[in-house]
């Protein structure tokens, strides 16, 4: 009979957990690849770690992300079963999974992405000029230049109205890292509610922008996004399509500043910035783990069984330091190959916009370390204030001075 593990306070391994997990999931990895944990912000959990057991898991059909039809959404969200904004794909298995991106594919196209490229610049080149006007040659890199960035190419993308994407930050910062669940449970009322008003006014008058195209999007066989599954899936291109690049960008100077030499050696060849994007995603990604998955029975991993209605955790960014698949994986080297990293998630569900957030990223970094080829680092790393829980790495602000 495979044995059940004592419950793990993560906190307790290391009270620094929330600001270098590394060290606490390496331990854990060494005894195995399923650990029954408290979590310091959603309490108990199931994690795996380790790279072949996160991948192994990710394509489990047992472990599912139909929470809304086959577990409790309250064991993660503070909301309701029939929350419209829940109505999405990262919400659902196949074959509902299937049809849903699917029906989103046809229209986030690769020829669509690549045509934001020039728009993408000018709005970086802006951000950029509005930064070089400081006096003082300082700035916080996430509120001045990685958040509106990446925020402003998605809602642009999807037709949100500019005075509108302030309230789009502040419930998306609840949805992905909560203040409070009272906090997290009126961003889920409110962002939905938006987002059905704005559906119904592009219905009435389509844009040329891809909530639009989603509107009238229809398949080969009649098929098409019902109103539930507009808002869910607007909801959800909005919080993943800056979320994501916000931290790739933090994170990724973050490294470069930590390690001067490798900084030294980017200004110098900035040919090497795509391997380079591929080991900050590596090295130190986005999302530490993935959106909890329900157990829909008892699952053996490892020699433990994770009980069904449990929910589990996928911890990609212990994968991406498993010493089994990347040598001195706590290195971090531009010049690494990188590939085989699941920062972006594996399997169906492996992110959609993968494509957008890594040209997102090559030309925000390229830009900024044009721009100022004398930025550093403007507080020390034990000085910055990090975003709660384990879904979203990255730091609320990061000073730089130029």
């Amino acid at each position: 009979m495979a044995a059940q593990p004592t419950v793990v306070d993560l906190l307790e391994l290391s009270p620094d957990f929330v600001r270098d997990p590394y060290p606490v999931y390496a331990r854990l990895r060494e005894q195995g690849p399923v650990h029954h944990v408290w979590t310091p912000d959603r309490g108990d959990m199931w994690l795996i770690v380790g790279h072949e057991a996160c991948r192994t898991a990710f394509a489990d059909p047992r472990l599912s992300r139909d929470w809304r039809r086959s577990g409790n959404i309250s064991q993660i969200i503070n909301t309701g079963q029939d929350q419209p904004g829940l109505a999405h794909m990262l919400m659902a298995d196949p074959p509902d999974h299937t049809r849903l991106r699917r029906l989103v594919a046809r229209e986030f196209t690769t020829r669509r992405i690549e045509g934001l490229a020039p728009r993408i610049q000018q709005i970086a080149d802006e951000l950029l000029d509005a930064m070089e006007q400081n006096e003082h040659r300082t700035a916080d890199l996430v509120d001045a230049f990685a958040f509106p960035l990446p925020m402003t190419v998605i809602c642009e993308l999807l037709g949100v109205p500019e005075l509108d994407r302030a309230a789009f930050r502040a419930w998306s910062s609840e949805m992905v890292a909560r203040t409070s669940p009272e906090a997290e449970a009126a961003a889920y009322e409110e962002m939905p509610r938006y987002l059905g008003e704005l559906i119904g006014a592009k219905r009435a008058a389509p844009g040329d922008d891809l909530l639009s195209a989603l509107i009238h999007a229809v398949d080969d066989g009649g098929d098409r996004l019902s109103p539930e599954e507009l808002v869910g899936m607007s909801l959800l291109l909005l919080i993943a399509g800056h979320e994501t690049t916000v931290n790739m960008i933090g994170n990724g100077m973050r490294a470069l500043f930590a390690h001067p030499d490798q900084l030294a050696d980017l200004r110098a060849d900035l040919g090497l910035l795509d391997g380079a994007i591929e080991e900050m995603l590596r090295y130190d990604g986005p999302v530490e783990t993935c959106t909890e998955r329900l157990a829909l029975e008892d699952v053996e991993m490892g020699g433990v069984v994770i009980p069904a209605n449990s929910a589990v955790l996928i911890a990609m960014a212990d994968a991406d330091r498993d010493p089994a698949r990347f040598a001195d994986p706590d290195r971090f080297d531009i010049r690494r190959d990188a590939r085989g990293h699941i920062a972006f998630g594996h399997g169906l569900h492996h992110c959609l916009g993968a494509p957008l957030a890594r040209m997102e990223g090559r030309i925000a970094l390229r830009s900024l370390l044009e721009r100022f080829p004398r930025l550093a680092a403007g507080a020390d790393e034990a000085e910055l204030a990090w975003l709660p829980g384990m879904l979203i790495r990255g730091v609320r602000q990061l000073p730089v001075r130029w």
